[in-house]
């Protein structure tokens, strides 16, 4: 067995009794990997991600390895993503048109995932505390061509005293003791303790309080963990609900044969310290069984937990107003500069809702439904569209991975060799016999952007980000054949 904290192996054989051994067996076994297709995508197969098989839950996710390098991760038509944790996003299942936070949201899989159920639609905010894991899920968000999208860098504190009342449905998908990740993850397995799980929950429960400010009146709050913690899992909805009587857990639907379990509502009144069951109150707790555990003896997926809870409508309405976002007036030689890039790029260009706002030099297409994010720490807003540079306008590579290649009046589809010049940084030879004119390029790889390319007589200059750029190995054989 791998090596577990002795308290860790007495609370969960005491908690679990005769399935006990069935779930510490599975600490030895091998990591089951997963992805999600991205629906966003203008094609959507791929030809060099390996497809283990469907995920039960959803209509997106596979089980499968993803290659960073591949042509599928690159264009952003692949998430890796872990079986388990795609059913959470199933369970948000966000309508088109809502407004939805993320309140936790790095490195972006859930986020994503939201993304693909809103189509583009309404107004998608993922917040990251810690600015580092922030910068990822944005480079995440871009990589997937999410259009709808901010996000942010505050703490729930600081993100509710702006947003009161503003979302249609929050996901916290809290920071945990993180047990149901040990077997892939050996530093989780260091840092818990025995007074761990009370620890994270304390922390969860200060989280809640900032989501219950941000949830408009009747809507909804999607909590998982990646834990087995009772402390951390129903203990706290137990309490969210003592807390919030205005609050009413909703049924997660198991689905057949995927052997998701019940909530477990006798764990909710216990504490477990020191091999003892200390019992805190007498209440019925019946309603737990409406949250949802994902057992790793149980199917294939690491541990989760989720819980869905609706809010009631007759919560008062706070008359703090939300401004909306300002639009930026672009000054004479910035507006030729965009019209003349647009007339010249696109074959038909639509803002679909959005409008300008200008950072500097950057130039973001926001989302109609954002608010004023005056003083806020904003990393992403909308869609980055380019940059003002001395007598031209300059697209972002976010841009290219958003937009169709039919949209775009020049692309160029590369074969094998093209592609590992381009991911590589080189510029690309075409001949001056191509049907390219001069000007902006948008290089395609299997019928989806992967980037900006310019052309000028018979060769294309690269605008692959030199931070992406790598050594692609794949065999010219096997692009070929499938690309």
């Amino acid at each position: 067995m791998a090596t577990l904290p002795e308290k860790f192996i007495e609370k969960y054989t005491r908690l679990l009794g005769t399935e006990a051994p069935n779930f510490f067996k599975t600490f030895d076994e091998p990591i089951q990997k997963g992805y999600r297709i991205n629906p966003l995508k203008a094609n959507t197969h791929t030809f060099d991600t390996t497809d283990d098989g469907k995920i039960p839950y959803g209509d997106w996710g596979h089980y499968g390895t993803v290659s960073g390098h591949a042509v599928s991760h690159v264009t952003g038509v692949v998430y890796s993503q872990e079986p388990s944790a795609q059913f959470v996003g199933e369970v948000v299942h966000p309508d088109l048109g809502e407004k939805i936070l993320d309140l936790a949201a790095a490195p972006g899989g859930k986020t994503t995932h939201l993304a693909a159920f809103m189509q583009q639609t309404g107004l998608l905010w993922s917040n990251e505390i810690f600015m580092g894991r922030a910068k990822i899920l944005s480079e995440n968000v871009e990589r997937m061509g999410v259009q709808n999208v901010i996000v942010s860098s505050h703490s729930p504190a600081e993100l509710s005293a702006k947003l009161p009342q503003y979302f249609d449905k929050i996901l916290l998908d809290a920071p945990c003791s993180g047990e149901g990740m040990f077997r892939k993850n050996s530093a989780a397995i260091t840092q818990w303790h025995q007074d761990f799980p009370q620890e994270l929950a304390e922390l969860q429960r200060n989280i809640l309080r900032d989501a219950v400010k941000m949830l408009r009146p009747g809507g909804q709050i999607i909590y998982s963990t990646c834990t087995f913690s009772p402390e951390e899992d129903e203990q706290i909805i137990a309490w969210l609900m003592s807390e919030y009587p205005e609050f009413t857990l909703e049924t997660i639907d198991k689905l057949a044969d995927t052997h998701i379990s019940d909530g477990r509502p006798d764990w909710a009144d216990k504490q477990f310290t020191d091999g003892q069951t200390i019992q805190s109150t007498t209440s019925d707790h019946t309603e737990l069984k409406k949250t949802a555990r994902l057992w790793p003896q149980n199917l294939n997926g690491d541990g989760h937990f989720v819980a869905k809870l609706s809010q009631s409508l007759d919560v008062p309405v706070i008359s703090q107003t939300i401004k909306p976002i300002k639009s930026t007036q672009l000054n004479r030689e910035q507006q030729i500069l965009l019209d003349a890039f647009i007339q010249e790029s696109f074959i038909h260009f639509q803002r679909r809702n959005r409008q300008y706002v200008l950072f500097g030099t950057r130039l973001y297409l926001a989302p109609l439904e954002a608010p004023d994010i005056s003083k806020m720490k904003i990393l992403r807003l909308g869609i980055e569209m380019g940059t003002f540079k001395k007598n031209r306008f300059e697209p972002a590579h976010a841009l290219a991975l958003a937009i169709h290649p039919t949209e775009f009046a020049q692309t160029y589809d590369l074969n094998h060799d093209d592609w590992a010049k381009f991911v590589h940084g080189d510029v690309i030879q075409t001949g001056t016999d191509h049907q390219l004119k001069k000007g902006w390029v948008l290089m395609a790889a299997n019928g989806n952007g992967a980037g900006w390319g310019r052309y000028v007589n018979g060769q294309i200059k690269n605008f692959f980000p030199k931070g992406l750029r790598f050594a692609a190995k794949q065999t010219a054989d096997e692009f070929i054949e499938e690309f």
